[in-house]
């Protein structure tokens, strides 16, 4: 690998984290509102699965409008409202932008959702866990000693 571009990464890497640091800030309601505003359309929702699918790894701007199959300038303008939520990152490779899912954040914000979920009667969590067609690694965790019939399918 040449020294300089390798360099070139870890700049990138280090500016990708302080993006993820200032954009983001404990969840709230306010914060919670801005993320879903910010989903609220199919095409947000595509490029964010599209992103989560890929993971660290990330999408270049160019390849999001090609896999979608949508004008890039369309994808650009969805791309800075959702950068602008603190829903992606970015990272300036050259002439192209890569981008990535900020999962933390996804989340803290299913969290906030569900943090108090059947309080003073957790027992409850576990009939609707059962009834989600949720992947049980994905949903929210039970209460301590409850354990349900999905979690061991």
């Amino acid at each position: 690998m040449v020294p300089g571009f390798f360099c070139f990464l870890v700049v990138a890497n280090i500016v990708a984290m302080i993006q993820v640091v200032l954009y983001y800030s404990p969840m709230d309601k306010k914060l919670a509102t801005q993320i879903f505003e910010s989903l609220s359309s199919g095409i947000r929702l595509d490029i964010y699965r599209l992103l989560v699918k890929e993971g660290k790894a990330g999408v270049v701007s160019g390849r999001i409008a090609q896999i979608l199959d949508l004008p890039a300038n369309n994808v650009s303008f969805h791309l800075k409202a959702m950068t602008q939520a603190g829903l992606l990152t970015v990272v300036q490779e050259g002439r192209f932008q890569r981008y990535r899912a900020n999962i933390p954040v996804m989340l803290d914000l299913v969290s906030y959702l569900t943090e108090e979920c059947c309080l003073g009667n957790p027992d409850e969590c576990i009939s609707f866990r059962e009834e989600s067609s949720g992947t049980p690694s994905c949903l929210p965790p039970l209460p301590a000693g409850s354990q349900s019939k999905k979690d061991f399918s």
